[in-house]
């Protein structure tokens, strides 16, 4: 699923213009991209909880060349879903 595919499942169900939709949908991503890069925890209930957490350095390797390339410590984004949507994602 793509971003259009979300702006049209808004528009059928709200009724709305897909301009608007589109709107929304940008309004939300942006609200989320912020809060993620100040460092918040984004729960959404029945669906999930985005976190950033630290990402410790390490040692990776180039897969052509087998060499040893360091890795920095920085941050990552991670994604834990909530119980419904657990539950859906089994059952189906």
């Amino acid at each position: 699923m793509i971003k259009i595919d979300i702006v049209n499942r808004v528009a059928d169900k709200t009724g709305v213009p897909k301009q608007k939709a589109e709107q929304v949908v940008d309004a939300l991503f942006d609200a989320m991209k912020s809060a993620l890069a100040e460092g918040k925890r984004i729960e959404l209930r029945g669906f999930g909880v985005f976190v950033v957490k630290p990402r410790k350095r390490g040692i990776g390797r180039n897969p052509r060349t087998g060499e040893e390339v360091p890795i920095p410590a920085g941050k990552t984004i991670r994604f834990k879903p909530g119980k419904d949507l657990q539950a859906k994602a089994i059952n189906q």
